[in-house]
C-alpha cells in the first residue's frame, strides 16, 4: 500500500512536468496561426506597434519553475510599456500672406511709368508693392519681355515712347533695359556684331533719341543701370552696354541711377544672395543669374523711390518740378552740361551755386552803384574752367603754359 502512494506521488510529478513543457508549445502554435491570418480586419481596429526587437526575440518556454516562482525576465517584458509608432502628420500647405486692402487712387495721382524689358516687368510689380497704400502715386507697368534697343524689328522702343508722350498717358519715366541688347544689329542692311564701333555708335544714337524726347516733353526720367551679371562674357558686354546707357542718360538730362554696388560682392562681383530690406540673407537673383528675384526687386524698388524723392514726396500735391540750382543766380545764362549730381559739382562750385561756409562771396551786380544796368546776357564758355594755367589750384594737372613759356619751349 505505501509502495502505490509513493507510485502515485511519482506519476503526480511526471505529469505535471509534461504538462508545463507541452502545452506552450501548443499556445505558441496557436499564436503562430493567429498572425499568419492576412491583416485585412486589422484596418478595422490598429493594434499597437511594439518595439521591433520585442517582436524579433524568441519567447522562452515555460518550466514547472516558472510556475512555481515566476519568470523575471517574463515579468520585465510584461511590465514595459507598450511603445507605439509615431503619428505621421502632413504638413499642411503654407498659406500665402493677406492681401493688403486695396488704396483707391485719387485722381489727379502722380503716373509713374515703368519702361524696358522684363527686368521692368518686375521692377513695376515690385514698385506696385511697395506704393500698394499711397493713394497719389499710380505705377504703369510698360515692360515687354526680350525686348531692347538692338531689334526695332521686334519692338521699337523709340516709336513707342514718342506715342506715349503724345498721349500723355505718364508723368515720371523710370527705365530699366538692355539684357537683350547684346547681339548683331542691322544698320542700312549691313549686320554688325555687338559693340563693334558701328554698332556701338548706333546703339548710343538709339539711346540718347530715347532720353532726348523724353527731355523735350519735360518728363522727368530716371534710368536705371545694369547690375551684375552671373557668366563672365555676358558680364563684361553688359558692363559696356551699361556705360553707353549712362552717358546717354547724362546727355539727355535723366537722373542715372547707378546700382551695380548695391548687388555685387565686396570685390565687385556678381552674387547671387544679400541682405534684404531687413537685413536678412536671402536669395537677390534668380537661377538664370540675371533677373531679380522678388527680394531683388523689392530692395531695387526701394533704391529707386529715394531718387524719386526729387520728383515725388507724397502728399497731397502731384505736382512735379524739376529743381535747377543755378536759377537766380549768375550762372543761370551760362552754357554748361545738364546738372547731375556729385558729377558737376566742381563746376557748381565754381559757378557760385554751392557757397563755401567760411566766405560769402561778393557778386559783382552788387558793386554798381550807377543804378539799374541792362546787360545783355553772355555765355560762358565752359572750357574756360579747365584751362587754368600752371601752378593754380584748380590747374588739376591739365592746366596750359603761360604764354612766355610756351614761347622758350617753342624756340627750344
Amino acid at each position: 500500500m505505501k509502495k502505490t502512494w509513493q507510485l502515485w506521488i511519482i506519476g503526480f510529478i511526471v505529469a505535471a512536468l509534461l504538462a508545463t513543457d507541452i502545452l506552450p508549445m501548443f499556445a505558441q502554435a496557436e499564436e503562430a496561426a493567429v498572425t499568419a491570418v492576412p491583416a485585412i480586419a486589422s484596418t478595422e481596429r490598429a493594434a499597437p506597434i511594439l518595439v521591433a526587437q520585442e517582436q524579433q526575440r524568441p519567447r522562452k518556454r515555460k518550466t514547472l519553475m516558472d510556475l512555481l516562482f515566476g519568470n523575471e525576465e517574463e515579468q520585465r517584458r510584461e511590465e514595459a510599456p507598450v511603445v507605439e509608432a509615431p503619428a505621421v502628420v502632413k504638413p499642411k500647405a503654407a498659406s500665402l500672406p493677406p492681401a493688403r486692402p486695396a488704396v483707391e487712387k485719387a485722381v489727379g495721382a502722380t503716373r509713374l511709368a515703368v519702361f524696358g524689358d522684363s527686368m521692368a516687368v518686375d521692377l513695376a510689380k515690385a514698385l506696385a508693392r511697395l506704393y500698394a497704400e499711397d493713394p497719389n502715386l499710380v505705377i504703369i507697368p510698360q515692360g515687354v519681355g526680350s525686348s531692347g534697343f538692338v531689334r526695332p524689328d521686334f519692338f521699337d522702343w523709340n516709336k513707342t515712347i514718342g506715342e506715349a508722350i503724345a498721349a500723355n498717358s505718364f508723368d515720371i519715366a523710370v527705365v530699366i533695359i538692355g539684357i537683350n541688347d547684346r547681339q548683331t544689329m542691322k544698320i542700312d542692311g549691313t549686320s554688325y556684331k555687338a559693340l563693334a564701333p558701328e554698332w556701338s555708335a548706333e546703339y548710343s544714337a538709339r539711346v540718347s533719341s530715347f532720353v532726348t524726347q523724353l527731355r523735350n516733353a519735360n518728363k522727368p526720367t530716371i534710368w536705371i543701370g545694369l547690375p551684375p551679371m552671373e557668366a563672365p562674357s555676358y558680364a563684361k558686354a553688359i558692363n559696356q552696354i551699361n556705360e553707353m546707357q549712362k552717358l546717354a542718360a547724362f546727355s539727355g538730362a535723366a537722373e542715372f541711377l547707378d546700382i551695380y554696388e548695391r548687388f555685387a560682392t565686396e570685390e565687385g562681383k556678381y552674387s547671387s544672395h544679400g541682405p534684404d530690406l531687413n537685413g536678412n540673407r536671402v536669395r537677390m537673383r534668380k537661377d538664370d543669374g540675371i533677373h531679380f528675384s522678388a527680394a531683388g526687386a523689392d530692395k531695387l524698388a526701394f533704391y529707386l523711390s529715394q531718387t524719386l524723392k526729387l520728383y515725388y514726396r507724397g502728399g497731397g500735391t502731384v505736382g512735379i518740378e524739376v529743381a535747377d540750382p543755378l536759377l537766380g543766380t549768375d550762372a543761370q545764362l551760362m552754357v554748361r552740361p545738364p546738372y547731375q549730381g556729385l558729377g558737376q559739382i566742381r563746376l557748381l562750385e565754381v559757378a557760385g551755386a554751392v557757397i563755401s561756409l567760411t566766405h560769402a562771396r561778393r557778386r559783382a551786380a552788387d558793386l554798381v552803384t550807377a543804378g539799374a544796368v541792362e546787360l545783355a546776357p553772355v555765355a560762358f564758355d565752359t572750357n574756360l574752367l579747365i584751362q587754368a594755367p600752371v601752378g593754380r589750384v584748380d590747374a588739376f594737372g591739365v592746366g596750359k603754359l603761360p604764354e612766355a613759356e610756351q614761347v622758350n619751349s617753342g624756340g627750344r
